[in-house]
């Protein structure tokens, strides 16, 4: 690992970018890296832009502003792709996990699937299957399984057991399901 990781997290308020950022940040701590994650709010309303930021590093992490230049942008909500510069600062050999079912090309991102290796550019349905997992389109949790399956910077069994020691256990085992198939569905892309 390097030694310092950095993720921003796009979506609105509501969505569970505040809790994705701190379960990501649980999890790096599970893995042994040291971690830390805070939210960045403009108007704190229901559906409102919010961002929040992951950094995991291999040594203690003295810096505490917000993530200018990520390692890998997750975007929940895909409707700020054209209205927020999500993926301003990222780095040139970055990753990118966007909550959608088409792939980048079809969501206008041609250009950056062209800058970054093709492999780090990935969409994942996480709306999809949070409503078949937890009958509920709450995509977050899905999302982190899908970054674990990406970046590797975080294992499966990590957010599993974040998510375990936040929620309560049966809205605990829906998550774990929605992390699951998000990480298959990953994996499956990334080997065909």
């Amino acid at each position: 690992m390097t030694a310092l990781f950095g993720v921003r997290l796009h979506g609105r308020g509501g969505q569970g970018v505040v809790t994705a950022a701190e379960l990501l940040s649980v999890a790096g701590f599970l893995d042994g890296k040291q971690a830390q994650a805070f939210p960045s709010f403009g108007s704190e309303r229901m559906g409102a832009p919010v961002a929040a930021y992951c950094r995991l590093a291999d040594r203690p992490i003295r810096v505490r502003e917000p993530v200018t230049e990520p390692d890998a942008v997750v975007v929940i909500d895909a409707t700020l792709l054209h209205h927020v510069e999500v993926f301003a600062g990222l780095a040139g050999d970055g990753y990118v996990l966007i909550n959608a079912s088409r792939p980048p090309a079809d969501l206008g991102l041609a250009e950056l699937a062209l800058r970054l290796p093709p492999e780090r550019v990935v969409t994942v349905p996480a709306t999809e299957i949070a409503r078949r997992q937890l009958g509920r389109p709450v995509p977050n949790v899905a999302l982190l399984g899908a970054f674990a399956a990406l970046t590797g910077r975080v294992s499966r069994r990590s957010i599993e057991q974040a998510v375990r020691e936040r929620f309560p256990a049966s809205v605990a085992a829906a998550n774990v399901r929605a992390a699951r198939e998000a990480y298959a569905a990953v994996r499956v892309s990334a080997h065909a």
